[in-house]
């Protein structure tokens, strides 16, 4: 039997995620119905995608006894309210990443989903690349020995772009492009605490992080740092360094469909869109679209590739390195 989303706003990453299901069997995954602040907005997406049902409010999508998991694609500072409509309404979530804007929401996000008794992750689609799941399997049989150091670059310029730079919108480098480089980290290192974290960095006149530059230190002598810019593009890079050999994902970290191992490269790609997409690789979201369909037929609340442990892990690493910098967001946004 299909799992049968329904998609929470009708904006690009939305369109991108709904494109990359249509990469996996019709069998396997549906979408029955899509919500938008505005009906036309809804009506325009379902007809683009050939959705059958279309809502003018978010309420409406939760009241569907017809869905099986909602993709919550709304900007940063309204995850926190569109996770609890849905997961109050006993419904599973898919929610973009960040989580929410702070530690104390994400906390708020897991004990509804945990009270609910529903499935909720974090949408790091990056974990579920196969080339992810491949770093993932050689660190676990040490093929390059101790991590030693972890290095990783995410520079995109967004200047121009309202919800990467106003505070209001949930804008700043570190939960836009550093998360990326931190849940590598993450990654790598089991979800283990950092022991210190070094933080310095560059402000907009909104308040907001532009450029920030991070070290973090972990047991057994582990260093790992990371650079992530809203200003400049970066090498956009990932390197583990081990006491045997290095792992390195050479470009486009955040969405990988190449990895470099001992020098050796080898290509992971991505499916064709059957829609012109609005970001790089948008197709490999169905590697994560499928993670949670596994975990839904297992009856899972949780993914071991992105536990609600990680979700934690990032959001306070993050509020760390935010305050660090000095991007302290309103409290409209908390």
């Amino acid at each position: 039997m299909a799992t049968r989303w329904g998609i929470c706003s009708s904006g690009r990453i939305s369109h991108d995620f709904t494109v990359a299901l249509r990469t996996l069997s019709a069998e396997d995954h549906q979408v029955v119905a899509v919500a938008a602040r505005r009906l036309e907005d809804a009506q325009e997406f379902a007809k683009k995608h050939s959705v059958s049902r279309a809502y003018g409010s978010y309420e409406e999508l939760a009241r569907d006894p017809d869905i099986d998991v909602v993709y919550v694609g709304v900007i940063h500072p309204y995850h926190l309210s569109a996770c609890l409509l849905f997961t109050n309404a006993k419904k599973n979530v898919l929610c973009e990443k960040p989580l929410a804007m702070n530690t104390k929401e994400v906390k708020e996000i897991l004990a509804s989903a945990e009270r609910n008794n529903v499935f909720l992750m974090e949408g790091v689609w990056t974990r579920f690349f196969p080339a992810s799941v491949e770093i993932r399997r050689l660190l676990a049989q040490e093929e390059v020995g101790e991590v030693r150091l972890v290095r990783v670059e995410f520079g995109v310029p967004l200047m121009h772009v309202p919800r990467a730079v106003e505070k209001e919108l949930g804008g700043g480098a570190v939960l836009d492009l550093g998360i990326y480089c931190l849940q590598f980290i993450c990654m790598v290192c089991n979800g283990e605490k950092p022991q210190s974290i070094q933080a310095t960095g560059i402000c907009l006149e909104s308040g907001v992080d532009e450029t920030v530059v991070v070290t973090l230190k972990f047991s057994k002598n582990r260093i790992a740092v990371f650079t992530c810019s809203s200003r400049v593009h970066l090498t956009n890079e990932a390197v583990i360094v081990g006491t045997k050999g290095t792992i390195r994902v050479p470009d486009h970290m955040w969405c990988p469909t190449s990895l470099v191992v001992n020098g050796k490269e080898t290509q992971y790609p991505v499916p064709e869109p059957h829609l012109p997409l609005n970001f790089l690789n948008s197709t490999g979201m169905r590697y994560e679209a499928e993670g949670v369909r596994q975990c839904l037929l297992q009856g899972l609340k949780q993914s071991a590739v992105m536990s609600h442990a990680d979700s934690l892990w990032l959001a306070e690493v993050e509020e760390e390195i935010l305050r660090q910098v000095g991007a302290v967001y309103d409290k409209d946004c908390h």
